[in-house]
């Protein structure tokens, strides 16, 4: 796994228009203009939204006569999928001993009750 490529793909993620844009592509290509639509930001904006996205490969933008279709790639999501998982032991195992603090806080209510 490139650390750089991770990098970019963590920025990318990062910015809730950007996230957007990605499930509006996880529906299926679209222009440009069509993925501005529903923000309130003019289309410069939104290419540059995009060019994030197409740096962090995310995003591919065809070639298709006058207009250029956007469209998402989710391999980068798979690679930080695959470096979140690396923690999966760790959240397990805490979220195990939250469980038993929980239960003991249960038991100690029902005892401590009239």
């Amino acid at each position: 796994m490139d650390e750089e490529q991770l990098t970019d793909t963590f920025v990318a993620l990062a910015n809730s228009t950007r996230r957007a844009i990605l499930g509006r592509l996880a529906l299926g290509a679209a222009t440009v203009s069509e993925i501005a639509e529903p923000f309130d930001v003019g289309l410069p904006a939104i290419s540059k939204h995009l060019t994030v996205l197409e740096r962090a490969g995310l995003v591919q933008r065809g070639r298709n006569a006058k207009f250029r279709p956007c469209t998402l790639d989710a391999s980068p999501i798979r690679d930080v999928a695959s470096w979140a998982d690396q923690f999966r032991p760790v959240w397990e195992e805490r979220f195990d001993r939250m469980e038993q603090h929980l239960q003991q806080l249960q038991t100690t209510d029902r005892e401590s009750a009239p």
